[in-house]
């Protein structure tokens, strides 16, 4: 592999396990809010975090380093840090008590991955040594894989859209509705699994088994992502009173079995998955309970639950009429294999077929 995949897999891990081992020894979150992505230039920051802690906010320039064991080094490093144009710090793999002392004493912040810290800001006064900590348990933590819910929010951007693997942090962590930091940690991890060629510079980046990506997402979307979309279930006088109302697809949209319907044609719903976006939730139910009389029943056919992407859906019916009011092929195949009724897996067949396949190829 490239030493841009390299570089970059080291930092993304590197930035990754040190903020969380800040936040369990001290209790000052972190975010990271960008990584570089011009490893040749001599001038730009290796990465752009944010540390938060009793309702403040700190910025920070980031210095990454393999190795420090010297304090000739921490002086170099100390001088590079001080030409930076906002306040900057070195975030390493390990610094021993005695190197820490020493960055305290030329007033060099710093945090490590087993847990120690320097940071004097104004309002911002850390400073830990001696820790060795159990850096296999923070990287088993940190490495969760991408079988979480913000990185399947995150992957499933990646499925659906095929410009996302090659933008931006930022532009993908807008589209997936997460966290910046998330980002990185689930490009390593993907790459790792070799279900991803080069994590580095964006233009590089590709999945590699764009189907076995998705066959996974699909099967973990049932009980590791849909339980945190917090799901209202209900039941109308009128059992056709979804066919009036009329989506627009940014805040709410089909999913399931009205999805599938609009899309192919090829079923009669007997259940309405509405997805609604988060900051609208609790206006769009009450609008919903009030004009078709819904009521609250856990074993009702109407399931509402938050919209956990911010992109529009690029789906095409089988009249050739865009579906802008619809969830994008992959969420309505994995809801219809998710209800185990045999009519919904037949249709999830014909999606999986016309809208699915031909794009992984």
């Amino acid at each position: 592999m490239s030493s841009d995949h390299d570089f970059h897999l080291q930092h993304a891990e590197l930035l990754t396990l040190a903020l969380f081992a800040l936040e369990k020894n001290t209790g000052v979150t972190g975010q990271v809010l960008a990584i570089e992505e011009d490893i040749h230039s001599n001038h730009r920051a290796d990465a752009h975090i944010a540390l938060q802690t009793a309702g403040q906010r700190f910025d920070y320039l980031v210095e990454c380093k393999s190795l420090v064991d010297r304090k000739s080094a921490l002086a170099s490093i100390k001088m590079q840090l001080e030409h930076m144009q906002a306040p900057a710090l070195l975030i390493t793999p390990y610094v021993s008590a005695e190197m820490a002392e020493h960055c305290r004493s030329i007033d060099l912040e710093f945090i490590d991955t087993a847990g120690n810290a320097y940071l004097n800001r104004p309002g911002l006064h850390v400073f830990v040594k001696g820790q060795t900590g159990n850096r296999a348990q923070v990287k088993a933590r940190a490495e969760r894989g991408s079988n979480t819910p913000t990185a399947m929010r995150m992957i499933f951007a990646l499925l659906c859209r095929t410009d996302a693997v090659t933008a931006s942090y930022r532009d993908i962590a807008a589209q997936a509705g997460i966290a910046l930091g998330t980002v990185g940690t689930t490009f390593l991890d993907l790459s790792k699994r070799g279900l991803m060629l080069d994590a580095g510079p964006k233009s590089a980046r590709s999945l590699i088994e764009p189907a076995q990506l998705r066959n996974e997402w699909v099967m973990n979307y049932p009980t590791i992502l849909r339980p945190k979309l917090k799901a209202r279930q209900f039941r109308a006088p009128d059992p056709d009173w979804w066919k009036e109302l009329k989506l627009d697809g940014s805040d709410m949209a089909w999913g399931g079995e009205v999805a599938a319907q609009k899309l192919t044609n090829y079923l009669k719903p007997a259940t309405q998955t509405v997805y609604v976006a988060k900051e609208h939730m609790a206006t769009g139910v009450h609008d919903l309970v009030k004009k078709y009389r819904l009521r609250p029943d856990p074993e009702g056919p109407i399931e509402i639950l938050e919209k956990f992407w911010q992109f529009p859906s690029a789906e095409i019916s089988e009249t050739s009429k865009a579906m802008p009011d619809i969830a994008p092929a992959l969420l309505i195949y994995a809801d219809l294999l998710a209800s185990r009724d045999p009519r919904n897996i037949e249709v999830a067949k014909i999606i999986k077929e016309k809208y699915l396949d031909h794009a992984q190829n």
